[in-house]
C-alpha cells in the first residue's frame, strides 16, 4: 500500500484543525441525508472546539467554529446552520478598497515634500526671532540632507539659493554673510582587535 505524505495531499484550508478533521468534513459533505449530515456537522464542531479550547476565550467562539466548518467544506455543506449569518465565500475574497493617494510634484526630490511644507509654514510666520530660528533650522537641515548624498562638500550658496526658489523669493538670505553649520562625515569605527590571553 502506497503511503501518502502530507506534501502530496490536498493543502489544508485551516491546518490548525489537522487533516483528520478535514477528512471528517469532506465525509460530512458527501452524506446524502440532510438530517444525518446536520448531526454529523454538530459532532465535528464539538470535536473542533475540543481541539482549540483557546477559542472559548473569544467572543462568539461557537459562531467562529461554525464559520470555520463552512470554510473547510468550501461552503458546500448543505445543512441548517444554528446561525443565520454564517460567513460567505465572497466575503473572504473581497479586495480592500483602494486608498486614495495623491501624488504631489516635488521640486527637489532630495529635500522631500516635508521641507517644502516647512518652508511654506515659515513664510507665514510673523517677522521676528522665532521665524529667523525656524528658517535657520530648515536651511541647516537642507544642507544636512544634501551632505548625506554628497560627501564631497556642500556650498552654502547652493542651499540658500534652493531656499530662495522654494519660498518663491520670500526667504532671501545673503550667502556672503549668512553661514550654515559645517557637517563632517563621521570617522569609520576602528576594527576591534582581539587580544589573545597569555598562557600561564
Amino acid at each position: 500500500m502506497d503511503q501518502k505524505y502530507n506534501s502530496q495531499q490536498k493543502k489544508l484550508v485551516l491546518p490548525e484543525y489537522g487533516r483528520n478533521v478535514q477528512q471528517m468534513v469532506d465525509y460530512c459533505v458527501a452524506i446524502p441525508d440532510r438530517d444525518e449530515r446536520t448531526r454529523c456537522a454538530y459532532t465535528i464542531v464539538s470535536i473542533m472546539g475540543n481541539l482549540l479550547p483557546q477559542l472559548r476565550d473569544t467572543e462568539d467562539y461557537k459562531h467562529k467554529l461554525w464559520d470555520h466548518l463552512a470554510i473547510m467544506s468550501d461552503f458546500k455543506l448543505d445543512i441548517d446552520y444554528p446561525y443565520d449569518n454564517i460567513v460567505k465565500k465572497e466575503s473572504l475574497v473581497t479586495k480592500p478598497e483602494k486608498v486614495p493617494y495623491e501624488l504631489e510634484p516635488i521640486k527637489y526630490r532630495h529635500y522631500g515634500k516635508i521641507i517644502e511644507r516647512m518652508i511654506d509654514a515659515a513664510c507665514e510666520y510673523p517677522d521676528g526671532e522665532e521665524k529667523d530660528n525656524l528658517i535657520s533650522l530648515i536651511a541647516n537641515h537642507m544642507k544636512k540632507l544634501i551632505f548625506s548624498i554628497n560627501k564631497d562638500g556642500v556650498e552654502d550658496e547652493k542651499i540658500l539659493n534652493d531656499l530662495y526658489h522654494y519660498s518663491r523669493g520670500r526667504i532671501n538670505l545673503d550667502p556672503a554673510t549668512y553661514r550654515l553649520h559645517e557637517f563632517k562625515e563621521a570617522p569609520a569605527p576602528a576594527p576591534a582587535t582581539s587580544k589573545k590571553k597569555k598562557k600561564k
